[in-house]
Order: structure tokens, then C-alpha cells, then sequence
């Protein structure tokens, strides 16, 4: 708008964005979209931990919403809480847990503010809500590992039934993870799937937005569209397994020896070039696949630590106790640890002699003679 003031005309100030700080309305819809989806939170479970065992072949859940955290089942939680009173873990109480009292109004105030971006239509607004809204998810991931690692590890071993020296209980933030002999899992529920659809609109939003500013002034504007690349990054690696996968004990077979693969505490994994994982119920197998051939050596290979059953750690870091008291499943009473250090601690106890990877492989490839 304009007005005459002294014979000469004037622009009035306007608050409606222009040229390079537009943001085009596909873009606003997908703001929209993901303000939306982000809304579902409040009526949806963001998360979901299960536990499954020989003596609960239904399984045992919890769901964590955005205000609580509920039991799938009616009873759920209490059997949850039941057990963790077994082994010293402090009971889960929803009233106690502050996070919870601040979450509905941040997921509030992040919905209200992304309407507003997209009604506002201003690029440097949206980078900075598509900012908060990455960095508050990740954020989340990181205090919720913090809270699984308080429950897992701050364990009352006074009053604890179940007592394993060195043992602790923390469950996965993603994936799953062998518990003595439960198998405790954790993906996203189905309020955060739509949480991850919410980061990815954002992202879409982003890469229009600079993308139609390129086109327009001929530049490439690095900084933001690696911005956008990495929400949508955040956004998807989290469905990606990485590493190695839990131990079906009573189904996984041995791939060296055959044998059905049962006690959680030895064993080891490897994971070929091509991706595929192979599983050993003892680090005398593990070894002696890995002594075979080129095969071995372009492999991953990961045994279990004995003080943390279920627990994966790299064979040429981990030490090793051969010849120890305490028998392994194929006899040869070689048992592994976290590191070298930590199998010389427990020798004391354990007998036997400490040894590195490299020479139980060596040992299995002159057994197995030459060719």
C-alpha cells in the first residue's frame, strides 16, 4: 500500500514476506502436514518396549505416551514392575518421571508454532521451527537412552533377589536386545512413526523452499540444504540396523557347529562383507570360522561379553580367558570379555590364561593344518 504525504509517495511497511524469503505454498502445506502429524501425539503411543521370555510367550509391554507410560496389557506394567523388583531395578512410576509433565506443553508449542510458520511464510521462521523441531527429537532419543541407562545400571542390590555380579538391564532405544532370557525390544509406536513422517515433511519443506531460491537467484545455498539433508537423515536412519542383532536363544543355530545355540552368556557373531550375519553359540566356533579362509578376514566378528550376557563386543578388542574353570558350550572353556584388562581381573577367579583374538584364531588355523 502507499500514501501521499507532502506531495511524494510512500510505501507503508508490510510484514508479508517477499522475494528470496517467500516460501511457496506447496512448502506451507507440508508445514502444515507435519504440525498435524505432530499433533497425533496426544492421542497416540510414541513408543513401545517389549519383553518376551519361555515363561511369557504372549509378551510383556509398555507404551510411552506423550503425558505417561501405560502397560499394552491391563496388568502389563505392574509385571513389568514385578520383575524389575527381582533383580533390583527401581519401579516405574509415570508421576515420577518429570519429562513427562513437559512434553505435552513443548509438543504444544511446537504444533501452534508451525501453524504459525506456515501461515507467516517466511523461510529464515521456518528454518528456525524445522531447527527446534529436529533438535527436540533428537533430543528426546538421547534423554530417553539416559533413562533406560538409570533403570538399567542404578540397581538396589541389597534388596535384589537376583543377583549377577556385573549384570545390568538396560534396554535398547532401538532394535533389540537379549536380557538374561528375556528378548527386550524397542521401536517407535505408531504416534512416533508419524513422528518420523512429521520430520521428513519438515525437510520436504526445507529442500522446496531453498531449492526454489537456487532456481530463482542461481545459487546453490550449501548451508540449508545440507540442513534439510540432515533432518531427513535424523528423520530415517533410525530404521536402519546397524551392527549385530540379537541371539534367538532355543532357535538360532550355530552356523560352525549346528548345534542349537541356548546359553546367552558365550557365542559371537559375524557379519560378512555382503552384510549377512552369521551366528556361533561359542567363541572356539566364532574362531574357528574365522580361521578358514579370506572369508574371515573380510568379516565383522563380535563375541559376548561374559559379565554382560547378550552383550556384543569387537573380537580384536575383547580379551579372552582359555582354559578357564567355567565351561563353555563346545568344551574348550574359552570365555570372552570386554577387554583384555577385564578377562585379567576375572582370571583370579576363573583360572586359565589371558589371550587376545588374534591367537585363538592362530591356534584354530594350526589345528586345522595345512590347506
Amino acid at each position: 500500500m502507499a500514501s501521499m504525504v507532502g506531495g511524494a509517495i510512500r510505501s507503508r511497511p508490510t510484514l508479508e514476506p517477499t522475494g528470496d524469503s517467500i516460501v511457496s505454498r506447496t512448502a506451507r502445506w507440508l508445514i502444515v502436514f507435519a504440525s498435524l502429524l505432530l499433533a497425533t501425539g496426544f492421542v497416540l503411543p510414541l513408543w513401545h518396549v517389549g519383553l518376551i521370555a519361555p515363561q511369557y510367550p504372549e509378551g510383556l509391554g509398555m507404551l510411552i505416551r506423550v503425558n505417561t507410560v501405560v502397560g499394552v496389557k491391563e496388568q502389563d506394567l505392574n509385571s513389568i514392575n514385578g520383575l524389575n523388583h527381582y533383580i533390583g531395578m527401581k519401579k516405574i512410576e509415570p508421576d515420577t518421571i518429570p519429562e513427562l509433565k513437559l512434553m505435552p506443553i513443548i509438543l504444544g508449542v511446537l504444533v501452534m508454532t508451525g501453524l504459525g510458520v506456515a501461515a507467516l511464510g517466511n523461510r529464515w521462521v521456518l528454518v528456525g521451527w524445522a531447527t527446534a523441531l529436529g533438535g527436540l527429537q533428537l533430543a528426546g532419543l538421547v534423554d530417553f537412552w539416559k533413562w533406560e541407562y538409570d533403570y538399567g545400571h542404578d540397581l538396589d542390590m541389597v534388596h535384589a533377589i537376583i543377583k549377577i555380579p556385573g549384570m545390568t538391564y538396560q534396554p535398547p532405544v532401538l532394535g533389540s536386545r537379549q536380557l538374561l532370557n528375556f528378548t527386550a525390544t524397542s521401536w517407535p509406536a505408531s504416534g512416533g512413526w508419524l513422528w518420523v513422517l512429521a520430520a521428513v515433511s519438515a525437510a520436504g519443506a526445507l529442500y522446496l523452499t531453498f531449492r526454489g531460491r537456487a532456481a530463482r537467484t542461481r545459487s546453490m545455498a550449501p548451508h540449508p540444504l545440507a540442513t534439510a539433508a540432515l533432518f531427513a537423515m535424523l528423520a530415517l536412519s533410525a530404521c536402519a540396523p546397524v551392527g549385530p542383532a540379537p541371539i534367538a536363544l532355543g532357535t538360532d543355530a550355530c552356523d560352525q557347529c549346528r548345534m542349537t545355540i541356548s546359553d546367552a552368556r558365550f557365542g559371537g557373531e559375524a557379519i560378512t562383507a555382503k552384510g549377512r550375519i552369521l551366528r556361533f553359540d561359542s567363541v572356539e566356533c566364532l574362531a574357528a570360522w574365522a580361521a578358514t579362509g579370506e572369508q574371515g578376514k573380510s568379516a565383522h566378528l563380535y563375541v559376548i561379553d561374559l559379565q554382560h550376557p547378550g552383550r556384543f563386543v569387537r573380537a580384536d578388542s575383547a580379551g579372552f580367558l582359555r582354559g578357564a574353570m567355567l565351561g563353555s558350550p563346545m568344551g574348550g572353556a574359552v570365555l570372552g570379555f570386554i577387554s583384555l584388562a577385564k578377562a585379567e581381573e576375572q582370571r583370579t577367579m576363573l583360572g586359565g590364561s589371558v589371550v587376545g583374538w588374534a591367537a585363538l584364531v592362530d591356534a584354530k588355523r594350526i589345528a586345522r593344518g595345512p590347506g
